[in-house]
């Protein structure tokens, strides 16, 4: 899939890590997102991702980040998937000005229907088919409350299920490598 290892620290600060979760569905492969739970002051609050969060200490590498976080995410304990490598770092806070390097690492899921038990953090967990992803009748523009700036973004089935940002940007990454036409290039 022309991922790489795991990537060189480039971004200085605090770090955090996502799983980027494939498998096969009825639509051809799919990819697992959150939605966020709604929470006051959080800037990151209902939107959609990949399951994730902060670098612990006691963690020995970032896919132990990525892996730890999905299991308390969402109850998926990622160690029987086939890791794919990983795509590139990312800062994490360019829309709120809150600094944090994210790596996305990538994993192959074989079991078509695992159990997800979503944690408080967590609203939803949904499998999205990546022919919709790349559907540009999905893409919007939305518009991000906190700062009433625009943002490309792509339309998942629900109305308050929009894909962007940071998210967006791994998903670009992604795209670029698999030679696909995407919303954003960076």
């Amino acid at each position: 899939m022309l991922l790489q290892e795991p990537p060189t620290e480039l971004i200085p600060g605090p770090r955090a890590a996502v799983a980027s979760i494939f498998r096969s569905g009825d639509e051809g492969t799919e990819l697992l997102f959150i939605q966020r739970a709604a929470k006051n002051g959080d800037p990151w609050s209902g939107q959609m991702a990949f399951p994730g969060g902060r670098v612990d200490p006691r963690d020995a590498h970032s896919f132990a980040t990525a892996e730890r976080e999905t299991h308390e995410e969402v109850g998926l304990d990622l160690r029987p998937a086939e890791r794919l490598g990983s795509l590139g770092e990312l800062d994490g806070g360019r829309a709120n000005n809150r600094l944090v390097a994210v790596n996305a690492h990538a994993y192959w899921w074989y079991d078509l229907a695992p159990r997800l038990t979503p944690n408080h953090e967590v609203a939803q967990a949904l499998w999205v088919p990546l022919a919709h992803l790349a559907d540009r009748g999905r893409y919007i523009e939305y518009i991000y409350p906190a700062t009433g700036m625009p943002f490309p973004g792509i339309q998942l089935d629900q109305q308050h299920q929009v894909v962007w940002g940071l998210t967006l940007r791994f998903l670009s990454d992604l795209f670029r490598r698999i030679e696909v036409p995407f919303i954003i290039q960076d």
